[in-house]
């Protein structure tokens, strides 16, 4: 039985533990549902997510301790747990995505072919599209023209990505590409089977981020088809590595079709 007058330090903190660490986590959710309905600029939002980060930290470390001073405490102690999982899920979630952030170059347009990129005809390649290409401190780099710059970069950090060549013919890989496509609930823009291309727009669950794709498909010599692709944010400079992994996931699709 608590003393009358005496602190009742296990209920402060796991009032603060909740505040902090499912609030932050609520905060990051509404900042960026908000932003995704166009109801103020990511940029804000982002800052409500820098801001929630910090206090779900806070919040699961008082989740933790407040575990420790409520455990003959069934009730209090449940909400430092759950508090605690939230909290913390919501840090490891978002501090994966810093991480990855780090680890990839502060570029949005991505593809399978560097020499012969596929062209939009339908969807608008985005005005600045290649203004803010990083050197990356390299002197080299920097000396180079904006699109050899952005191709220099791309072969570093992307050299996975090339054209994949398909045992169909061009319209049999077409219609496969285009079923992954719907598959995968992006929105077509645009087909042309006679060119062998269709352009689609990807939107991202939270912030309703929209990225344009190209499918190019043409016959390979001796049989079958060579597939490219190319996958562009309309908004940012940096694509946190989105692109590449949407292309990478897209003809591991394709390619599980046998």
């Amino acid at each position: 039985m608590r003393e009358k007058g005496k602190r009742d330090w296990g209920r402060l903190l796991t009032r603060a533990a909740m505040v902090l660490g499912i609030g932050g986590a609520a905060a990051a959710l509404v900042a960026s549902l908000s932003a995704g309905q166009g109801l103020w600029h990511f940029h804000p939002a982002f800052t409500v997510l820098r801001y929630a980060f910090f206090a779900a930290g806070a919040g699961a470390v008082l989740g933790l301790i407040g575990l420790f001073l409520t455990r003959r405490r069934p009730r209090l102690m449940l909400a430092n747990l759950v508090t605690l999982v939230i909290a913390l899920g919501f840090v490891l979630y978002l501090g994966n995505l810093v991480r990855i952030a780090r680890s990839v170059p502060a570029i949005h347009d991505v593809s399978t072919n560097l020499d012969d990129l596929p062209q939009f005809t339908r969807l608008p390649v985005r005005a600045d599209n290649l203004e803010k290409v990083p050197d990356e401190g390299k002197p080299e780099l920097k000396a180079l023209p904006a699109l050899e710059r952005w191709k220099a970069v791309h072969r570093q950090h992307y050299g996975d990505l090339r054209t994949v060549r398909l045992a169909v013919p061009p319209q049999e890989a077409l219609r496969r590409a285009w079923d992954v496509a719907r598959r995968r609930g992006w929105q077509i823009a645009y087909v042309e089977a006679a060119d062998g291309v269709f352009e689609a727009t990807d939107t991202s669950r939270f912030f309703r981020f929209k990225d344009d794709v190209v499918v190019r498909v043409r016959p390979a010599p001796g049989g079958g088809s060579l597939l490219d692709m190319r996958s562009i944010s309309r908004v940012g400079g940096s694509d946190v590595g989105m692109n590449a992994k949407r292309i990478r996931e897209f003809l591991a699709d394709l390619q599980r079709q046998g």
